[in-house]
Protein backbone atom coordinates (compact mmCIF):
# COMPACT_ATOMS: atom_id res chain seq x y z
CA UNK A 1 0.00 0.00 0.00
CA UNK A 2 1.19 3.27 -1.20
CA UNK A 3 2.28 5.65 1.90
CA UNK A 4 1.20 9.53 1.84
CA UNK A 5 3.78 12.00 1.59
CA UNK A 6 3.40 15.27 3.66
CA UNK A 7 5.85 17.98 2.48
CA UNK A 8 6.54 20.81 5.02
CA UNK A 9 8.41 23.91 2.83
CA UNK A 10 8.24 27.22 1.50
CA UNK A 11 6.26 28.62 -1.66
CA UNK A 12 7.56 30.99 -3.74
CA UNK A 13 6.68 33.29 -7.13
CA UNK A 14 9.50 32.86 -9.19
CA UNK A 15 10.65 35.23 -11.53
CA UNK A 16 13.24 34.04 -14.01
CA UNK A 17 15.31 36.01 -16.29
CA UNK A 18 17.42 33.86 -19.26
CA UNK A 19 20.21 35.54 -20.08
CA UNK A 20 23.99 34.47 -22.46
CA UNK A 21 26.07 34.50 -18.69
CA UNK A 22 25.49 34.98 -14.90
CA UNK A 23 25.87 38.64 -14.43
CA UNK A 24 30.09 39.56 -12.27
CA UNK A 25 29.02 41.56 -9.65
CA UNK A 26 28.25 45.07 -10.79
CA UNK A 27 27.56 43.75 -14.04
CA UNK A 28 24.67 44.58 -15.53
CA UNK A 29 23.34 41.58 -18.15
CA UNK A 30 20.81 42.22 -21.20
CA UNK A 31 18.06 39.29 -20.53
CA UNK A 32 16.59 37.09 -23.33
CA UNK A 33 13.39 35.78 -22.05
CA UNK A 34 11.28 36.88 -18.81
CA UNK A 35 9.00 33.80 -16.94
CA UNK A 36 7.07 34.40 -14.01
CA UNK A 37 6.31 30.79 -12.07
CA UNK A 38 5.26 28.94 -9.20
CA UNK A 39 8.51 27.94 -7.38
CA UNK A 40 9.92 27.71 -3.67
CA UNK A 41 11.26 24.94 -2.22
CA UNK A 42 8.43 23.06 -0.72
CA UNK A 43 5.79 23.58 -3.28
CA UNK A 44 8.32 22.62 -6.20
CA UNK A 45 8.95 19.45 -4.19
CA UNK A 46 5.12 18.73 -3.37
CA UNK A 47 4.21 19.43 -6.84
CA UNK A 48 6.96 16.95 -8.34
CA UNK A 49 5.53 14.37 -6.00
CA UNK A 50 2.38 14.65 -6.82
CA UNK A 51 2.95 14.50 -10.78
CA UNK A 52 4.55 11.36 -10.16
CA UNK A 53 1.47 9.57 -8.51
CA UNK A 54 2.22 10.72 -5.00
CA UNK A 55 -0.64 11.17 -1.98
CA UNK A 56 0.79 14.71 -1.56
CA UNK A 57 -0.24 16.91 1.22
CA UNK A 58 1.42 20.87 1.56
CA UNK A 59 2.21 22.46 4.43
CA UNK A 60 3.47 26.30 3.87
CA UNK A 61 2.46 29.68 4.88
CA UNK A 62 1.90 32.53 2.22
CA UNK A 63 1.04 36.08 2.50
CA UNK A 64 -2.37 37.61 2.24
CA UNK A 65 -1.55 38.62 -1.46
CA UNK A 66 -2.13 37.97 -5.24
CA UNK A 67 1.03 35.61 -5.48
CA UNK A 68 -0.01 33.66 -2.29
CA UNK A 69 -3.92 33.11 -3.80
CA UNK A 70 -2.24 31.86 -7.08
CA UNK A 71 0.54 29.45 -5.55
CA UNK A 72 -2.44 27.73 -3.81
CA UNK A 73 -4.92 27.86 -6.70
CA UNK A 74 -1.86 25.83 -8.74
CA UNK A 75 -0.80 23.79 -6.04
CA UNK A 76 -4.93 22.47 -5.83
CA UNK A 77 -4.95 21.98 -9.65
CA UNK A 78 -1.61 19.83 -9.25
CA UNK A 79 -3.57 17.62 -7.14
CA UNK A 80 -1.93 18.91 -3.93
CA UNK A 81 -3.95 19.26 -0.30
CA UNK A 82 -3.38 22.57 0.38
CA UNK A 83 -6.28 22.40 3.16
CA UNK A 84 -3.59 22.60 5.88
CA UNK A 85 -1.39 25.96 4.50
CA UNK A 86 -1.40 29.05 6.63
CA UNK A 87 -2.17 33.17 5.48
CA UNK A 88 -0.10 35.63 6.85
CA UNK A 89 -1.90 38.95 7.53
CA UNK A 90 1.13 41.18 7.57
CA UNK A 91 4.19 39.33 5.46
CA UNK A 92 3.92 38.93 1.60
CA UNK A 93 4.48 35.85 -0.10
CA UNK A 94 8.06 34.68 -0.65
CA UNK A 95 9.60 35.78 -4.34
CA UNK A 96 12.72 34.40 -5.96
CA UNK A 97 14.42 36.31 -8.75
CA UNK A 98 16.21 33.78 -10.19
CA UNK A 99 18.81 34.62 -13.81
CA UNK A 100 19.69 31.56 -15.99
CA UNK A 101 22.55 30.74 -18.77
CA UNK A 102 22.76 29.38 -21.84
CA UNK A 103 24.63 26.64 -19.81
CA UNK A 104 21.48 25.63 -17.58
CA UNK A 105 23.21 27.18 -14.92
CA UNK A 106 21.67 29.50 -12.51
CA UNK A 107 22.03 32.12 -9.55
CA UNK A 108 18.81 32.69 -7.48
CA UNK A 109 17.99 35.55 -4.64
CA UNK A 110 14.96 34.75 -2.22
CA UNK A 111 12.91 37.42 -0.34
CA UNK A 112 11.46 34.41 2.11
CA UNK A 113 8.67 36.33 3.64
CA UNK A 114 5.76 34.67 4.75
CA UNK A 115 7.42 31.53 4.48
CA UNK A 116 10.40 32.82 7.42
CA UNK A 117 7.08 32.94 9.65
CA UNK A 118 6.49 29.25 9.75
CA UNK A 119 6.64 28.75 13.29
CA UNK A 120 6.37 25.74 15.75
CA UNK A 121 2.69 27.11 17.43
CA UNK A 122 1.13 26.85 13.03
CA UNK A 123 2.63 23.07 13.33
CA UNK A 124 0.83 22.58 16.28
CA UNK A 125 -2.54 23.56 15.02
CA UNK A 126 -1.95 20.63 12.08
CA UNK A 127 -0.61 18.09 13.89
CA UNK A 128 -3.34 15.45 12.62
CA UNK A 129 -1.09 15.70 9.42
CA UNK A 130 2.22 14.82 11.35
CA UNK A 131 0.38 11.59 12.67
CA UNK A 132 -0.75 10.70 9.44
CA UNK A 133 1.74 11.10 6.49
CA UNK A 134 3.80 8.10 5.83
CA UNK A 135 6.80 9.99 4.74
CA UNK A 136 7.85 13.67 5.56
CA UNK A 137 9.63 15.71 3.36
CA UNK A 138 11.30 19.39 4.41
CA UNK A 139 13.63 21.58 3.12
CA UNK A 140 15.18 24.60 4.87
CA UNK A 141 13.50 28.08 2.94
CA UNK A 142 11.21 27.63 6.44
CA UNK A 143 12.46 28.52 9.74
CA UNK A 144 15.21 25.37 11.27
CA UNK A 145 13.26 25.44 14.47
CA UNK A 146 9.79 24.24 12.40
CA UNK A 147 12.10 21.47 10.87
CA UNK A 148 13.61 20.21 13.85
CA UNK A 149 10.04 20.61 16.07
CA UNK A 150 8.66 18.48 13.11
CA UNK A 151 11.44 16.19 12.74
CA UNK A 152 11.15 15.30 16.45
CA UNK A 153 7.42 14.55 16.59
CA UNK A 154 8.07 12.20 13.48
CA UNK A 155 10.65 10.70 14.92
CA UNK A 156 9.02 9.93 17.62
CA UNK A 157 5.87 8.40 15.46
CA UNK A 158 8.33 6.35 13.61
CA UNK A 159 7.82 8.14 10.75
CA UNK A 160 10.64 8.45 7.78
CA UNK A 161 11.88 11.79 7.60
CA UNK A 162 13.85 13.31 4.21
CA UNK A 163 15.76 16.75 4.85
CA UNK A 164 17.05 18.20 1.66
CA UNK A 165 19.27 20.55 3.59
CA UNK A 166 19.08 23.53 1.07
CA UNK A 167 19.44 26.05 1.40
CA UNK A 168 22.28 24.95 3.36
CA UNK A 169 22.54 26.15 7.02
CA UNK A 170 24.07 24.53 9.88
CA UNK A 171 22.41 22.25 11.38
CA UNK A 172 23.06 20.62 15.06
CA UNK A 173 23.63 16.97 16.04
CA UNK A 174 20.51 16.90 18.05
CA UNK A 175 18.86 17.44 14.72
CA UNK A 176 20.69 15.58 12.05
CA UNK A 177 19.77 12.38 14.72
CA UNK A 178 16.35 12.54 14.07
CA UNK A 179 16.25 12.61 10.05
CA UNK A 180 16.49 8.95 8.11
CA UNK A 181 17.44 10.02 5.04
CA UNK A 182 19.34 13.59 4.25
CA UNK A 183 19.89 14.86 0.12
CA UNK A 184 22.64 17.74 0.14
CA UNK A 185 23.99 18.15 -3.54
CA UNK A 186 28.12 18.78 -3.52
CA UNK A 187 28.16 22.39 -2.17
CA UNK A 188 25.54 21.45 0.87
CA UNK A 189 27.42 18.63 1.45
CA UNK A 190 30.85 20.54 1.87
CA UNK A 191 29.21 23.13 4.04
CA UNK A 192 27.92 20.13 6.59
CA UNK A 193 31.13 18.35 6.39
CA UNK A 194 34.09 20.13 5.71
CA UNK A 195 35.04 17.54 2.92
CA UNK A 196 35.23 19.11 -0.61
CA UNK A 197 34.02 16.53 -3.18
CA UNK A 198 36.35 16.01 -6.18
CA UNK A 199 35.39 12.12 -6.97
CA UNK A 200 33.41 9.11 -6.04
CA UNK A 201 35.68 8.74 -2.70
CA UNK A 202 35.51 11.92 -1.99
CA UNK A 203 31.60 11.72 -1.43
CA UNK A 204 31.50 8.42 0.20
CA UNK A 205 33.92 10.46 2.68
CA UNK A 206 31.47 12.91 3.22
CA UNK A 207 28.83 10.05 3.01
CA UNK A 208 29.99 8.56 6.35
CA UNK A 209 30.93 11.49 8.04
CA UNK A 210 27.12 12.59 7.95
CA UNK A 211 26.05 8.95 8.40
CA UNK A 212 28.08 9.11 11.56
CA UNK A 213 25.54 11.66 12.83
CA UNK A 214 23.75 8.75 13.19
CA UNK A 215 21.50 9.48 10.23
CA UNK A 216 20.31 6.14 8.15
CA UNK A 217 20.65 7.32 4.62
CA UNK A 218 22.88 9.95 2.83
CA UNK A 219 22.10 10.56 -0.27
CA UNK A 220 24.84 13.11 -2.18
CA UNK A 221 23.15 14.65 -5.41
CA UNK A 222 26.07 14.73 -7.75
CA UNK A 223 24.31 16.50 -11.02
CA UNK A 224 24.77 14.81 -14.17
CA UNK A 225 26.79 11.99 -12.50
CA UNK A 226 23.98 11.22 -11.00
CA UNK A 227 23.56 10.37 -6.69
CA UNK A 228 25.89 8.58 -4.45
CA UNK A 229 23.66 6.53 -1.64
CA UNK A 230 25.10 5.57 1.59
CA UNK A 231 22.86 2.96 3.03
CA UNK A 232 22.51 -0.01 5.01
CA UNK A 233 26.33 0.82 5.60
CA UNK A 234 26.59 -0.04 1.55
CA UNK A 235 27.97 2.97 -0.46
CA UNK A 236 27.10 2.56 -4.46
CA UNK A 237 27.19 4.96 -7.41
CA UNK A 238 23.32 5.61 -8.93
CA UNK A 239 24.21 6.97 -12.15
CA UNK A 240 21.83 9.70 -13.90
CA UNK A 241 20.51 9.51 -18.01
CA UNK A 242 22.74 11.89 -19.89
CA UNK A 243 20.95 14.83 -21.08
CA UNK A 244 21.03 18.24 -22.61
CA UNK A 245 20.46 20.73 -19.90
CA UNK A 246 19.05 23.88 -20.63
CA UNK A 247 17.60 24.99 -16.59
CA UNK A 248 18.62 23.12 -13.62
CA UNK A 249 16.91 25.30 -11.06
CA UNK A 250 14.22 22.69 -9.44
CA UNK A 251 16.09 19.78 -10.39
CA UNK A 252 17.03 18.93 -6.46
CA UNK A 253 13.75 19.61 -6.02
CA UNK A 254 12.23 17.30 -8.49
CA UNK A 255 14.62 14.54 -7.18
CA UNK A 256 13.77 14.77 -3.54
CA UNK A 257 9.79 14.83 -4.73
CA UNK A 258 10.05 11.88 -6.99
CA UNK A 259 12.58 9.89 -4.29
CA UNK A 260 9.56 10.59 -1.35
CA UNK A 261 7.11 8.94 -4.08
CA UNK A 262 9.38 6.22 -5.01
CA UNK A 263 9.90 4.73 -1.08
CA UNK A 264 6.28 5.71 -0.61
CA UNK A 265 5.45 2.83 -3.27
CA UNK A 266 7.86 0.70 -1.46
CA UNK A 267 10.63 0.60 -3.95
CA UNK A 268 14.38 -0.41 -2.64
CA UNK A 269 16.46 2.69 -1.75
CA UNK A 270 18.78 2.23 -4.60
CA UNK A 271 15.74 1.90 -7.34
CA UNK A 272 14.57 5.11 -5.54
CA UNK A 273 17.51 6.86 -5.93
CA UNK A 274 17.43 5.81 -9.85
CA UNK A 275 13.70 6.84 -10.15
CA UNK A 276 14.64 10.38 -8.57
CA UNK A 277 17.58 10.51 -11.31
CA UNK A 278 15.69 9.88 -13.82
CA UNK A 279 12.95 12.24 -13.16
CA UNK A 280 15.34 14.94 -12.16
CA UNK A 281 17.22 14.25 -15.78
CA UNK A 282 14.15 15.54 -17.39
CA UNK A 283 12.86 18.17 -15.49
CA UNK A 284 16.80 19.95 -16.45
CA UNK A 285 15.59 19.93 -20.22
CA UNK A 286 12.67 22.28 -19.38
CA UNK A 287 12.78 25.92 -17.86
CA UNK A 288 11.11 26.98 -14.75
CA UNK A 289 10.73 25.35 -11.34
CA UNK A 290 7.81 23.39 -11.17
CA UNK A 291 6.94 23.99 -14.71
CA UNK A 292 9.95 21.64 -15.38
CA UNK A 293 8.50 18.42 -13.13
CA UNK A 294 7.83 15.15 -15.33
CA UNK A 295 4.55 13.44 -14.82
CA UNK A 296 4.59 10.28 -14.60
CA UNK A 297 3.30 9.28 -18.16
CA UNK A 298 6.88 10.71 -19.26
CA UNK A 299 9.04 8.48 -17.55
CA UNK A 300 9.77 5.21 -18.85
CA UNK A 301 9.55 2.86 -15.47
CA UNK A 302 11.37 0.06 -15.09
Amino acid sequence: MKSSILVIGSSNTDMVIKTAHLPAAGETVLGKTFLMNPGGKGANQAVAASRLGGAVTFICKTGNDIFGKQSIQLLNQEGVDTSCIFEDPQQPSGVALITVDDNGENCIAVASGANAYLTVQDILQVNCCVEKAGIILMQLEIPVETVAHVASVASALNKKVILNPAPVCPLSDELLKLVSIITPNETEAFALTGIKITDEATAEEAARFLQAKSIATVIITLGAKGALVLHDGECSLVHAPQVSAIDTTAAGDVFNGALAVALSENKTMVEAVGFACKAASVSVTRLGAQASAPFINELSID
